[in-house]
């Protein structure tokens, strides 16, 4: 073979290896954006929580965040006043489309519907959850979007 026809051959190789690179690029990129726009359009459900503490009347709370933190800690999204749950006492996380509870290591133990959890635990609407005396009701807000419809009356 001449050298310039092999000089043609290496050229349009390395021409298909760049295409085939920026192909891959381009889709990658196409991929990460339709990722994110998927990601920014998932929100976390509202979840509700009605707290009963023995020493005074029932406090109902609204979240929207992926996180809540239970316990004695006055930093705690839900502050429980009760000497026998943890500074730091139970987790509720919202992952994998569904709501989450956690012991975080609790010195008594957290009570879902009246079982003692030892690892991550999917909870539904109207579970009831115990940290210590402290006693919650969970409410899991479903997003159903409803489109308001038209009716037209005849009229006489």
């Amino acid at each position: 073979m001449s050298g310039s026809i092999v000089l043609v051959l290496r050229i349009i190789s390395a021409l298909v290896l760049f295409g085939f690179l920026g192909w891959a690029l381009y889709y990658l990129y196409r991929e990460v954006n339709r990722q994110s726009v998927s990601l920014a359009n998932r929100r976390v459900p509202s979840i509700s929580i009605l707290v009963r503490q023995d020493a005074g009347r029932p406090i109902l709370k609204h979240f929207s965040q992926p996180e809540i933190i239970l316990g004695r800690d006055p930093g705690s999204d839900i502050p429980l006043m009760d000497d026998t749950a943890s500074a730091r006492h139970a987790q509720l996380s919202y992952h994998h489309s569904q709501w989450w509870l956690e012991d975080l290591a609790s010195t008594n133990g957290t009570i879902l519907n009246d079982a003692l959890i030892t690892m991550p635990t999917v909870i539904t609407s109207g579970d009831e959850i115990r940290c210590g005396e402290t006693h919650m009701t969970i409410t899991l807000s479903e997003n159903v979007i409803i489109e308001p419809t038209l009716r037209l009356g005849k009229r006489s």
